[in-house]
């Protein structure tokens, strides 16, 4: 129901936007968030917005240099990313969740109850 895109390897510095593409849900329903994980660390909460589109939110480690933004005509969630560093390669993960208001905003995934297959992330340095 969740289908993450736009993974690959790039060089530190460069850009590069994952998109996750939504299904047999209610799109309009559901905060959509993307989460990471590094090898042999544990996944962690990167960005998320809100149901409504009108509230975001970012992790220490990435506010100012990702955007997230989603369509909800088209049922997609982007994730654009700017200035990678090499800690930034994970693999990526889209999630969807209805917990909550649709104004609100959750950053645990322990509220999110569908999630993407994941795209891998390479930055070399």
């Amino acid at each position: 129901q969740l289908q993450a895109s736009g993974g690959g390897l790039v060089q530190a510095g460069d850009s590069l936007t994952l998109s996750c593409a939504a299904s047999r849900i209610t799109f309009i329903m559901y905060k959509m968030a993307w989460f990471r994980q590094a090898p042999g660390r544990e996944r962690e909460f990167v960005a998320a917005i809100a149901a409504t589109g009108g509230r975001t939110v970012y992790s220490d480690s990435v506010q100012g240099r990702f955007l997230i933004s989603r369509d909800n005509d088209k049922s997609t969630t982007d994730l654009q990313m700017n200035n990678l560093k090499a800690e930034d390669t994970a693999v990526y993960y889209c999630a969807a969740g209805s917990v909550g208001l649709r104004t609100e905003i959750r950053t645990s995934a322990t509220w999110y109850g569908y999630w993407g297959q994941g795209t891998k992330v390479t930055v070399s340095s």
